[in-house]
């Protein structure tokens, strides 16, 4: 088993560039984290007007190891909806990309994240390492992810195969299935890069147009993956199935799984992670699920220190067959806000309905819907699989979100009604490039 790439990448990084036959120690990573942490927690408030208030009278030097960065406050992303100005740390003119991020709240403000080149060289970097594990010299990526502007994910992935003599074609999110499909044996793909419920309905709508072995591997990012889509991957192509977890916040890179896909590998160098109570804010037992929090460690322009994510993780305790010493998440279980209430102690999460209704065949996606009024509550799923409206799939999709052990208390308890779902023939479904999430009093299957 290949250890991943990740290790000696980051090896160098930590060293300055130097190679050196000595592996990577833990204890290396957690010394330069902690130097950089210090340097990170002056930096950021001596020319960034909003940490310079919210860290006013702290200073690096009062850290004296990594647990104590635990004192300072969290960053949120409402921190970041409220004043993005006041967090650059450079002029304007320095700043390469402003990423605006859209948001489902009930402000209807947006969150925008600036950039420098050299940190979107970052992201480039880990792009051109990370894929290493799962693309080899001389291959094509088929890239199903927005990059028609420069810097754009699509165009950073790009830039960061042609380093490995690996042509990153960008085909941009699945709007026509079958000409995606057209385009993956015109271009004699080796490698699919995508959103999960787009590669699926890809999968699932070829046939045999795509026979078995024709993919090479598949990397699912910019949402939580399904382990039945990754199942269903794995099954048709016979290939692996590689996850990445990382958001606008973070570069648009984070963590990446190795050969073993069992946990990301985290890209120790430029972040700091966390795993956190949501609810008290503290620090989880090692192996406890809590909320992702990250700092940047060699970001210049918009630096974050003890950023909230909301996404769901814990640490990985046991070590990683392949050999690495980095730090590795396990599955990403969905958002905070993916927890919709179904009276009493019952609950039902986009993961509970991904893992039920992704196995049904036919079905390529789907959302739904918590409605309540005239003293019922309701379960609505809205289905989404291409020109079928077949009864079939609509029974099961029915049978098997009332399975959910949330779900089937909650109709045993005289709470809940799952009538039968609904079809739907409009391609929203498929054309989200955001993570799916629930919103109030709603759960959405994708967008």
């Amino acid at each position: 088993m290949r250890k991943t790439p990740l290790d000696e990448w980051i090896a160098r990084k930590i060293r300055g560039g130097q190679d050196s036959p000595s592996p990577l120690s833990r204890n290396e990573i957690d010394r330069y984290q902690f130097e950089k942490i210090r340097e990170t927690v002056d930096y950021a408030p001596r020319n960034s007007p909003f940490y310079r208030r919210l860290l006013e009278g702290r200073s690096g030097s009062e850290l004296k190891g990594l647990n104590d960065l635990v004192s300072f406050p969290f960053t949120t992303g409402d921190d970041i909806r409220e004043s993005a100005l006041r967090f650059l740390c450079v002029s304007q003119d320095e700043i390469a990309r402003v990423v605006t991020l859209n948001t489902s709240g009930t402000t209807g403000v947006s969150k925008r994240l600036f950039f420098t080149a050299d940190d979107l060289e970052l992201t480039v970097d880990f792009f051109h390492h990370g894929m290493s594990t799962l693309i080899s010299p001389g291959q094509k990526v088929l890239i199903l992810l927005p990059g028609d502007k420069k810097d754009s994910v699509g165009d950073l992935l790009k830039r960061g195969l042609a380093r490995m003599d690996v042509e990153g074609i960008v085909h941009g999110p699945v709007r026509d299935v079958d000409n995606t499909i057209s385009d993956i044996m015109k271009f004699s793909a080796d490698c699919l890069v995508g959103i999960p419920t787009q590669v699926l309905w890809i999968a699932r709508t070829a046939g045999g147009v795509i026979p078995a072995g024709r993919i090479k591997s598949v990397l699912l990012s910019t949402d939580y993956v399904p382990q039945a889509v990754v199942r269903e991957l794995e099954s048709r192509w016979h290939c692996p199935v590689f996850a990445h977890f990382g958001m606008t916040e973070t570069g648009l890179g984070c963590a990446v799984e190795c050969e073993v896909r069992s946990g990301y590998h985290i890209r120790e160098a430029d972040f700091y992670v966390e795993i956190v109570d949501p609810e008290t804010g503290q620090t989880c037992r090692e192996g406890q699920a809590g909320e992702i929090v990250f700092t940047t460690l060699t970001r210049r322009g918009m630096p974050l220190i003890r950023y909230r994510t909301g996404d769901i993780s814990h640490f990985m305790t046991e070590p990683c067959p392949c050999g690495s010493v980095l730090g590795r998440l396990g599955t990403v279980a969905g958002r905070l806000d993916g927890r919709v209430p179904l009276g009493k102690d019952h609950t039902v999460t986009i993961i509970d309905l991904d893992e039920s209704l992704f196995p049904i065949e036919g079905l390529i996606n789907y959302s739904a819907e918590v409605v309540r009024g005239d003293g019922k509550t309701r379960l609505v799923l809205f289905l989404y699989a291409g020109t079928s409206t077949d009864l079939k799939i609509a029974k099961a999709a029915r049978e098997a979100a009332s399975s959910i052990p949330g779900v089937r208390q909650a109709i045993a308890e005289g709470l809940l009604e799952v009538p039968l779902p609904y079809f739907s023939t409009e391609n929203q479904f498929t054309t989200g490039v955001g993570k799916r999430r629930i919103g109030q009093g709603m759960i959405m299957g994708d967008g």
